[in-house]
């Protein structure tokens, strides 16, 4: 496995586990039957902590989407290089930190983890195009 791929694959993993801390707050705020239930306008909101979880998972699949096609990419044509394993690293620890900030309601970090993942990105898109 490319260092690309291990970062690919570990930023993907994280991402399908981003769900359980807000649902066991779904569990905490509704009960278990709630949790079951099917989405209502009029069910307990969740705490505002889990809201903005629920912001961040999104907004981190929307990325994944766009990162994944990019290391798969490079890998199809055979790019690896220094500055892609930097790239597909920082993607991940921008990401992660993008959701923990969020989560937290710290504005201004949540902004800047997020152009991070957006420099890494573009990163793999140069050095796809033999730019970098």
């Amino acid at each position: 496995m490319t260092k690309e791929m291990y970062w690919l694959v570990l930023t993907a993993a994280m991402t399908g586990l981003l769900w359980v801390p807000y649902v066991l707050d779904r569990m905490m705020v509704r009960g278990i039957m709630g949790t079951l239930a099917n989405p209502s306008p009029t069910a307990t909101p969740q705490s505002p902590w889990a809201q903005r979880m629920i912001a961040s998972h999104t907004n981190t699949v929307e990325n994944l989407v766009v990162f994944a096609a990019l290391v798969l990419a490079a890998d199809a044509v055979n790019v690896h290089s220094g500055t892609t394993v930097f790239a597909c690293a920082l993607f991940f620890w921008c990401r992660l930190i993008y959701v923990a900030v969020y989560t937290a309601g710290i504005p201004v970090a949540r902004t800047l983890a997020f152009a991070g993942g957006f420099v890494a990105q573009a990163m793999l898109v140069l050095a796809i195009f033999g730019m970098n």
